[in-house]
């Protein structure tokens, strides 16, 4: 079913670019913008090293097609664009063989295992002032893979979930919402609002909202330090659902019967995030490296984080600037209240971690990655443990 569904948005995108190729015929003068097309192919091999586990090394992938049709190519202008992201995992990875956040977040989404298809769309709409408005089902790793200094979105850069896609518990990774961005000189503005509900591997149409609704309000301000560029955040987010986000949390994370902990209405954090340059390089325009750090902080019930940081260096060599590198550590607290609830059951401390990851680009559309991994999990009775991992990413 899955792979039919791939084919599918595959022939759907084709007619996308063949309806163009048609319009183009009709008037040069009148020619619409073609849409913009993208694969990726990201394959993963990787072991986890661990007291009394198993380290022999397991494979996985998932093939990604990145497309953006603008309006004209649908007799629409072209302040009007159409995002579609069809993803499709397959294979095995070792995300929860040591810790209980994925340290292979391209093998995450959209599920943990097996052959798994999912589809994205959403309609932005641009203004001359810079101001966008994105509506539909979004994938927010398709925004972190764009932070300063840090990237994100696993299939670049680091592969932990920490700083892949940082987890608030708040914000589902699939939303279906508004996103409304706004760009000054002084700052820029976001205000999303969002079905908190996960939305993986589901259109969002059938009952949306019906666990309530979401929202994220933040500023960024764009600073320079001995000349560098640097974004500094503040994120505000919450929701007025009840009860933890039960589909997002492993088996282990879910609240017994009769608990204490996730009975609350509503939750609200608060995000401090910094991106700095150090040095930019000007004989490779958009290439550099930097520090970059977050911290954040929640009520802590429902949501099953209460306090989180991390903190590293990240950027491209100045030998060769076409590659890169990072190395950063990562620290997350559980609940005290569901830490309680589940101490009968399994006892849980904070998870602690450090990643470095070298990424050296063989040619053009072709990306190694070699990646590290330690980790101290929450889960007491683990030992901590290593993961290593080669990743190889084709664009084309």
């Amino acid at each position: 079913m899955q792979l039919r569904v791939t084919v599918l948005a595959c022939v759907f995108v084709s007619a996308l670019l063949g309806s163009s190729t048609l319009f183009a015929q009709e008037s040069e003068e009148e020619a619409p913008s073609k849409p913009e097309v993208e694969f990726v192919w990201s394959q993963f091999v990787a072991s986890s090293i661990i007291e009394g586990g198993d380290s022999d090394p397991v494979y996985g992938g998932r093939v990604d097609i990145y497309a953006e049709v603008p309006g004209s190519a649908i007799g629409l202008d072209d302040s009007i664009t159409i995002d579609i992201h069809p993803e499709f995992r397959y294979g095995t990875g070792v995300n929860g063989d040591i810790g209980l956040l994925p340290s292979q977040t391209g093998l995450f989404y959209p599920a943990d295992d097996g052959e798994e298809f999912d589809l994205s769309v959403s309609v932005t709409k641009r203004w001359k002032s810079g101001t966008t408005l994105q509506v539909g089902k979004v994938n927010v790793l398709d925004i972190a893979q764009g932070l300063p200094v840090v990237g994100g979105g696993g299939i670049e850069g680091f592969q932990n979930l920490a700083f892949a896609l940082p987890p608030s518990t708040i914000v589902p990774q699939e939303l279906v919402g508004a996103l409304l961005t706004v760009p000054t000189k002084k700052a820029l503005y976001r205000l999303w609002v969002f079905d908190p509900e996960l939305r993986t591997q589901d259109s969002g149409l059938e009952d949306p909202f019906s666990t309530g609704v979401g929202a994220l309000a933040s500023v960024t301000f764009p600073v320079k330090l001995g000349g560098e560029p640097g974004y500094y955040a503040v994120k505000l987010a919450g929701t007025t659902r009840t009860g933890p986000p039960v589909e997002v949390l492993p088996s282990v994370l879910v609240p017994p019967a009769g608990a204490n902990f996730g009975r609350k209405k509503g939750t609200a954090s608060i995000v401090l995030a910094g991106y700095q340059f150090l040095d930019t390089y000007e004989d490779a325009p958009g290439k550099g490296w930097g520090v970059f750090g977050q911290v954040f902080f929640s009520d802590g019930d429902p949501t099953p984080l209460d306090v989180s940081g991390f903190f590293g260096v990240s950027g491209n060599p100045k030998f060769r600037p076409q590659d890169r590198f990072g190395v950063a550590w990562f620290r997350y607290s559980l609940s005290d209240g569901l830490v309680r609830d589940l101490d009968h059951v399994l006892a849980f401390e904070d998870e602690e971690g450090i990643e470095a990851f070298y990424t050296f680009e063989v040619a053009k559309p072709l990306r190694i990655t070699a990646d590290v991994q330690y980790i101290d999990s929450s889960i007491k009775s683990r030992k901590p443990g290593w993961v290593l991992s080669l990743r190889a990413v084709t664009r084309f």
